[in-house]
């Protein structure tokens, strides 16, 4: 039994490692040969807060930051700012894990609406003062909106397709930690 749930740790951390694989790679697919006047959603950070909201112990720290950091270098952002401000976010929702399993989908999309908000605030400023054009305020204003708006349906995908659910509250990890 626990060999059977470490196992499936793993496979589910591959799993998102490979759902992140694939959105890049859409993502980088030579669909258009003009630039994009609409910034679309960002599916990878949905992603990530979805899983961890539900099963933190499927994306560790280290997970989330290598994920993330292989985002910056392929989608070309400065690197390393965007993961960490994901990464960042990502464990103040781990905390706030035990709070939002009593709640509904709504309180959690708003916490997650709180730590996007946030951290696209942050990414805008650190981009600003370090000099560096971060683009129009338009746009990161659309991919934030955009993300929220997709957010439950990755939430949706998320349960249904992966089957990644919440813990129970007597669910132990296999290390035998209460999740």
């Amino acid at each position: 039994m626990a060999e059977r749930s470490i196992f499936r740790l793993w496979a589910m951390r591959a799993v998102f490692f490979g759902i992140a694989l694939l959105i890049a790679f859409v993502h980088l697919l030579p669909l258009e040969t003009t630039p994009r006047s609409f910034a679309g959603p960002d599916l990878l950070t949905a992603f990530v807060f979805a899983w961890v909201l539900r099963r933190p112990d499927y994306l560790p720290p280290v997970c989330v930051a290598l994920v993330m950091l292989l985002a910056d270098m392929l989608f070309q952002r400065p690197p390393g700012l965007w993961a960490l401000l994901v990464l960042l976010a990502s464990e103040w929702l781990k905390s706030q894990d035990r709070r939002l399993r009593e709640n509904t989908i709504f309180a959690e999309w708003l916490t997650v609406a709180l730590a996007l908000f946030i951290i696209t605030v942050l990414y805008r400023v650190i981009l600003s003062l370090l000099i560096v054009a971060p683009g129009t305020s338009f746009l990161a204003a659309m991919q934030f909106t955009l993300t929220l708006a997709v957010y439950p349906l990755v939430t949706a995908i998320t349960y249904l397709v992966f089957g990644v659910r919440r813990s129970a509250p007597g669910e132990f990890d296999p290390v035998g930690r209460s999740l």
